[in-house]
């Protein structure tokens, strides 16, 4: 089994509202990833960063993209993107584009996803997400 952390997790980890390091400790015996859109998503975070914050946020997130594995979105992902996006479709259940990505990845390698937004992710059949909130920070 692996974990695939979303992007929410990162931004409060970088923010002091979540214990990464618990995390990684409660599931030590579990690979950790982020999908390719999670990737994206937390450098996007850096070029929308004010001059004042922007080294601050790139150290953090080359820090994060050196030590988490990253898996690309190739084809077999992109097979298993299109079904659950077609079922959530014809059940006017959508989700955004790039949770969509995430849980097709974590679907496609059968592993589980941590993240602060459940209510999206649990629209999605045979997903399995983690309890994130014992990790949460005041």
């Amino acid at each position: 089994m692996g974990l695939i952390l979303d992007s929410t997790i990162l931004i409060a980890a970088e923010k002091q509202r979540f214990n990464l390091p618990a995390l990684f400790a409660g599931h030590e015996q579990e690979p950790v990833f982020i999908a390719a859109i999670t990737a994206s998503e937390i450098l996007h975070g850096v070029e929308r960063a004010s001059p004042a914050q922007k080294h601050r946020r790139s150290l953090y997130v080359e820090g994060v993209l050196a030590s988490i594995e990253v898996i690309d979105f190739d084809l077999a992902v992109a097979r298993r993107h299109a079904a659950v996006w077609a079922r959530l479709e014809a059940a006017g259940t959508m989700i955004g584009a790039h949770d969509l990505q995430i849980a097709a990845t974590a679907l496609h390698y059968g592993y589980d996803v941590a993240t602060l937004n459940p209510k999206d992710f649990r629209r999605i059949a045979g997903l399995q997400l983690i309890e994130v909130t014992p990790f949460l920070l005041k």
